[in-house]
C-alpha cells in the first residue's frame, strides 16, 4: 500500500497544479495533514508552490512536482535518452564522445563563470552548491585537512549512468570549472557508494 506522501506526489504527477483542498479530497486525508505533508516535500525539493489567478479574488495557492520530483518516476525520456546515447556511441568514436559530454560541462560551467569572479574557495563552493541544485544536484561540502570534501548525495543522471557512466564527466568537469581546480572523485554510487565524492585541494595562502 502507498504511503500518503507518496499518493499526494502520485495525485500532483497526475493532476499538477492542485489546491490543498483538492489533494485532501483526492488522497481521503483532512487538509491539515495535507498542508503537513506539502511543507516536507518542499523541503526535499519534491514539489513547489505557485500563486494561481481563480476568478475574482486574491490568488490561490496551487502545488505541483519540481524537476527533482518528476524524476522519482519512470518516465519515457530516459528510455528515450538512453537510445539516442546507444545510437550516438554506435556512430561516433569514443574520444569523440567524451569530449562532447566534456564540451557540454565547459558550456554549462561557462554560463555561471561571471558570478564565480572574484570569490574565495569556500564562497565558490557555496555557490557551486546552489547552482548544482539547480541542475538538479543535492551537494554537501565539508572541510577535511588540507583538503575540501564535495559529496553529492542525489544524481540527476543516475538513472542514465548505470548504462552511460560516460554522463558522470559532466558534473566533475562542471565542479572543477567551477572552482578553477582540479577535482578528484574517490567515491561514485555507480561504483556501489553512498554517495559520489569529490576532493579538491585547498588554495595555497601566499
Amino acid at each position: 500500500m502507498k504511503s500518503t506522501r507518496d499518493r499526494i506526489l502520485q495525485t500532483l504527477l497526475k493532476r499538477p497544479h492542485t489546491t490543498i483542498n483538492e489533494l485532501a479530497e483526492a488522497v481521503g486525508i483532512n487538509p491539515i495533514s495535507v498542508r503537513h505533508h506539502l511543507t516536507n516535500l518542499q523541503v526535499e525539493g519534491l514539489v513547489a508552490a505557485e500563486e494561481e489567478r481563480h476568478g475574482v479574488g486574491r490568488p490561490r495557492l496551487v502545488y505541483l512536482l519540481t524537476e527533482h520530483g518528476m524524476e522519482r518516476f519512470p518516465t519515457r525520456y530516459l528510455r528515450l535518452t538512453s537510445r539516442l546515447l546507444d545510437q550516438l556511441k554506435s556512430t561516433m568514436p569514443e574520444p569523440m564522445v567524451s569530449k562532447l559530454f566534456l564540451q557540454m560541462a565547459t558550456d554549462m560551467a561557462d554560463d555561471y563563470s561571471e558570478q564565480m569572479k572574484g570569490l574565495s574557495m569556500e564562497e565558490r563552493l557555496d555557490l557551486a552548491k546552489t547552482l548544482l541544485a539547480e541542475e538538479g544536484f543535492n551537494v554537501e561540502w565539508e572541510k577535511a585537512g588540507e583538503q575540501y570534501r564535495i559529496h553529492e548525495i542525489t544524481c540527476p543522471y543516475l538513472q542514465i549512468g548505470q548504462s552511460h557512466p560516460e554522463v558522470c564527466t559532466v558534473d566533475q568537469t562542471l565542479i572543477s570549472r567551477m572552482l578553477a581546480v582540479p577535482a578528484e572523485k574517490v567515491q561514485c554510487i555507480l561504483s556501489g557508494d553512498a554517495k559520489c565524492t569529490y576532493v579538491v585541494q585547498m588554495e595555497n595562502k601566499k
